[in-house]
């Protein structure tokens, strides 16, 4: 009885095909690809997400073509894909930076900085740095990693392998994210907008008042602890804003 190895090398081709999209995804998905996980545990976890989603996605990926250079253009197109859809969902979390530089600038603490947890070697104003971590743990507390990876999953129906590359389509569709990360990011500092300008509002009549003292300088502290206490009462809100925009986002990915 001789046994026949034909199908491995177009199985191995079809897993290869399927990795390198999910890899290039999940390298920049937020709280998945984060770079304090490590390497590995990241390479080991999308080589086993591969492995699951290969039975179900196989049958509608293309056999092996004959030739090498349609391999490697098909390997490319599946990383480009990854790389614009993982990219895009990295913008989104752009939001939390915002609105912590918002918050730090009109709490008067945008001086403050410290290292962004979720980006190795970064830093930036202690608000964006707390909600960016925070942002992080909550995606995990809501289960919203399990929609990441069903965005994964159904982006082959949205974006087939067969389908030419869209960077007209990708670059408006980055222009839109942007634009609406940095909308959410406003709309999670609002009340410290109005904040900032009632208090600086008033302080700015009182130093007209007394110009001899120095207001700006003795209202600091209670700006600063208002800030805080608006920032406690509010944190609420703004991540469940936070949370439903990137929700919303990988909802697109479903079609």
């Amino acid at each position: 009885m001789t046994i026949s190895l034909d199908w491995l090398p177009n199985t191995a081709f079809l897993y290869l095909l399927l990795f390198s999209r999910i890899g290039a995804i999940l390298m920049l998905m937020p709280a998945l690809g984060e770079d304090m996980i490590p390497a590995r545990m990241r390479l080991s976890f999308v080589l086993a997400f591969t492995l699951v989603v290969f039975p179900l996605l196989s049958p509608s990926l293309p056999s092996m073509p004959e030739d090498v250079m349609s391999i490697i253009g098909l390997i490319f197109h599946e990383i480009a894909i990854g790389l614009i859809l993982g990219a895009i969902a990295r913008i989104t979390v752009m939001a939390t930076q915002v609105a912590g530089a918002i918050i730090a600038f009109q709490t008067g603490l945008s001086s403050a900085m410290a290292a962004d947890p979720t980006q190795t070697g970064v830093q930036g104003a202690i608000f964006g740095s707390f909600l960016s971590f925070l942002g992080m743990v909550l995606i995990f507390a809501t289960d919203l990693h399990h929609m990441a990876l069903a965005a994964t999953y159904d982006s082959y129906m949205v974006f087939p392998i067969n389908a030419p590359l869209m960077f007209d389509d990708a670059a408006q569709l980055a222009i839109r994210t942007v634009a609406g990360a940095f909308t959410v990011g406003v709309q999670m500092a609002a009340p410290f907008i109005v904040f900032g300008l009632v208090f600086n509002l008033g302080a700015g009549i009182l130093a007209r008042l007394m110009p001899a003292m120095q207001v700006f300088f003795v209202l600091m502290p209670a700006n600063i602890m208002i800030g805080l206490s608006l920032f406690a009462l509010l944190l609420m809100m703004m991540m469940g804003w936070y949370l439903s925009a990137f929700e919303n986002h990988l909802a697109m990915w479903r079609g």
